[in-house]
């Protein structure tokens, strides 16, 4: 049976609803630590459950994937993939640069997004076939074709076991793009990076890592808004990828080939991951 993914829009929007509410209604909370300089807060636990909560009564054919608590629920082949608080260490130290994001995957690839910004007062929804839309408003990604005229972010560097092996190629490809983008920015959240590329804000994001609760809400929303999204080898990005870079048509192929200048020298750096 063939669904069409825009009649599960709103649904996905009054969940993100609840969870801006939750956000912006209460201080962190208590701080669970999840491994070194890595943690959730009371507020990421309570957006998950209500998100889940939620979804279960409205959608309980669909599969449930939480960034706190994994897979609650297995469904019926789609599945949920929430972050409750993307840019967690952001929230904590009270910079607005963090959001909702909540997608669904159908077998191996998004197919509906919505992120909410709520320090930032934006909404980013999109559903496959349907476009992209910040607050309701037709976004697009840029036209920019010059890596030298592109601002282009990158994800965080790895930390916890193995951080110095994983961010080896990081700090190779932030050495190769210091050198040829107009300028290399670092925000702290992927769904803010993905929204971002969608709306044409940056023109590029280059994140050696692929969780499917920080991708598959951005992922869509930036390809509906005519980015292309790939994996590190330029193959078609998947749930499964190695890593997310999304960009302006005109700088894949760039972008490509300058982390595949980044691995090479990087000594002895490690395939690049799901982490």
């Amino acid at each position: 049976m063939t669904i069409d993914f825009r009649t599960l829009l709103p649904i996905a929007e009054q969940a993100v609803t609840l969870a801006g509410e939750i956000v912006r209604a209460r201080a962190p909370g208590v701080v669970t630590a999840k491994g070194d300089r890595d943690m959730a807060t009371e507020v990421d636990y309570a957006v998950e459950h209500a998100v889940r909560e939620f979804l279960s009564r409205e959608t309980p054919q669909i599969g449930f994937l939480g960034e706190e608590e994994g897979v609650t629920h297995a469904g019926d082949g789609l599945m949920w993939a929430l972050d409750p608080v993307d840019g967690t260490a952001n929230f904590l130290h009270g910079l607005p640069l963090c959001g909702v994001s909540l997608g669904l995957i159908d077998g191996d690839a998004s197919v509906l997004g919505v992120i909410e910004l709520p320090f930032l007062a934006t909404r980013y929804t999109a559903a496959e076939g349907g476009g992209a839309r910040a607050n309701g408003v037709e976004i697009r990604a840029s036209d920019t074709r010059e890596l030298g005229a592109a601002i282009v972010s990158i994800g965080d560097y790895a930390v916890g076991e193995n951080a110095a092996e994983l961010n080896r190629p990081r700090l190779a490809l932030t050495r190769e793009l210091a050198a040829r983008v107009q300028r290399v920015r670092m925000f702290g959240s992927a769904a803010i990076d993905l929204a971002w590329v969608a709306q044409g804000r940056t023109d590029a994001l280059v994140m050696l890592g692929n969780k499917p609760w920080d991708t598959a809400a951005g992922v869509l929303i930036a390809r509906e808004a005519g980015a292309v999204v790939v994996d590190v080898d330029g193959s078609p990005h998947t749930m499964t990828a190695g890593a997310t870079i999304a960009a302006a048509p005109g700088l894949v192929a760039d972008l490509v080939e300058l982390l595949a200048e980044a691995r090479k020298g990087s000594p002895d750096s490690p395939a690049v991951r799901r982490e």
